[in-house]
């Protein structure tokens, strides 16, 4: 029997030619909440420059040291020492011949560099890896005065101490340290006569300015407390930096086009120009986020200031870790910014540990906090050695802000009002048609961001965000 003897009406499928469909506007899947955008203030920058203004700092602050690999082998540049404070006041041939008296030393998971109580103090650089620095209490339990990782360093005003070392430095991962003994400072000392003399006037300057700093390296203000009379009033004055800092808007650009053939038939149920354009648009806005993170130039990890970086001590984000954040950025913090896995891998410490964090609803997505501070979510927070399938392991950052122009802290900036404007310092300016009948559109974003002062960021690095825990019903199924 024939197909056509059974069919007892129309088709579906032909019925469809005579019926509208519904459609959707174009979908696409790299658009995120981009919370960062919406929670930073905007400052309105008139003339494309903002400067920032701060008071003089009297103490060079540290830096680390910049460890460079020549296949695979670890090095650092002599010039680099003089980003030590102490180092700044000594000659640069003192200087040069230091650097190259360092001997590597690779040390295990958990082992010693430093015993206290039994070597001579070193100083050290770490190359690659993490160490912790360790001192007894006066309960006689260890305590750790820091923790370091790659570029950091210890020991820099200890070099002539003729002691045993008061601390113990333990590598809580495979470690590589650059050493300098005092063995081989006594082959400098025997090149250079007056080298001890130098370096003693060195630490002797380098304790006076700290005495006369604050933290931030800034110069004490004079005061005077009591009510005695005939007390003399001391005199002061607040210096400033001779060279602050400027910040120049970003641009980004890029040009949409469209056939006017396009344009002028196909536009219903939904404006060809339009979707093409606010396609165009919310991809600028995830850049923008990404460069308000990563740019090299005023990025939030850019700016973090080196006294303001910690890393973690077992690798999988932890409560105490963002406790340890928190002490950094005291001052009314505003928000955490995380990798979606990062914030996973701390929610799973939380859970190990028995304490989930509180969340908050936030422009109707509900985020986690800590302490009472939201954890923000954001893919432009990159994680480092993930497998191509993103599930992989790797490591990224925490990063903890402040944020107003009143608290000193991370502000962004814009310029509303200009030519062809569609939304706040964004523009869309028809460039013409060509030949071919293309109409070409410019589409422009100026942005930036601006860290008033240095206790506006810290970043938690190292954060490893593939550990997971076995937990204990599942040991014993397994058994």
């Amino acid at each position: 029997m024939a197909k056509n003897d059974l069919q007892r009406s129309v088709t579906t499928a032909t019925a469809r030619q005579l019926a509208n469909t519904t459609k959707t506007p174009p979908q696409m899947g790299s658009i995120t909440p981009r919370l960062l955008l919406k929670l930073l203030p905007w400052t309105q920058v008139d003339s494309g420059t903002f400067r920032v203004n701060r008071t003089k700092v009297e103490q060079k602050k540290a830096e680390r040291i910049e460890i460079e690999y020549y296949d695979g082998v670890p090095a650092f540049r002599s010039e680099s020492l003089r980003r030590i404070p102490l180092f700044s006041y000594i000659d640069e041939d003192i200087v040069n011949r230091l650097a190259k008296r360092f001997l590597p030393e690779e040390i295990k998971l958990g082992a010693n560099l430093i015993n206290e109580g039994k070597d001579k103090q070193k100083f050290f650089i770490i190359a690659s890896g993490q160490a912790e620095v360790l001192s007894k209490g006066t309960h006689g339990e260890d305590l750790r005065i820091a923790l370091l990782s790659e570029g950091e360093y210890f020991g820099e005003a200890d070099l002539l101490a003729d002691k045993l070392s008061s601390v113990t430095v333990r590598a809580v991962t495979p470690a590589i340290f650059f050493t300098l003994d005092s063995s081989e400072l006594e082959n400098i000392i025997s090149e250079v006569p007056d080298f001890r003399e130098q370096f003693q006037k060195a630490v002797d300057e380098h304790l006076r300015v700290k005495a006369t700093v604050n933290t931030h390296g800034e110069r004490h203000i004079d005061l005077v407390s009591g009510h005695d009379e005939d007390q003399i009033i001391p005199e002061t004055y607040i210096d400033y930096e001779e060279f602050p800092r400027e910040y120049s808007l970003n641009t980004l650009q890029t040009v949409v086009r469209v056939h006017t053939r396009v344009s002028d038939l196909y536009n219903d149920p939904y404006n060809q120009l339009e979707q093409q354009i606010r396609l165009s648009i919310e991809s600028i806005k995830e850049r923008q986020e990404w460069e308000l993170i990563n740019n090299r130039k005023f990025g939030l990890l850019a700016s973090a200031d080196p006294g303001y970086r910690i890393s973690t001590r077992y690798g999988a984000p932890t409560p105490d870790d963002l406790d340890e954040l928190l002490s950094l950025v005291w001052k009314s913090p505003a928000f955490f910014i995380a990798h979606p896995r990062a914030i996973a891998a701390f929610g799973r410490e939380c859970t190990w540990r028995g304490v989930p964090p509180a969340t908050v609803n936030l422009f109707g997505t509900e985020v986690i906090t800590w302490r009472g501070v939201p954890i923000i979510p954001s893919d432009k927070v990159e994680i480092k050695g993930q497998y191509l399938t993103n599930r992989g392991v790797g490591t990224t950052s925490f990063i903890l802000v402040r944020t107003g122009e009143k608290e000193q802290g991370v502000i962004g900036l814009h310029q509303a009002g200009i030519p062809g404007e569609i939304a706040p310092s964004l523009s869309a300016r028809l460039m013409g048609l060509d030949k071919f009948g293309v109409a070409s559109y410019l589409l422009t974003k100026y942005f930036s961001l601006a860290a008033l002062t240095d206790d506006a960021i810290a970043v938690l690095e190292n954060v490893e965000v593939g550990y997971y825990h076995d937990y204990q019903h599942r040991n014993k199924i397994e058994k």
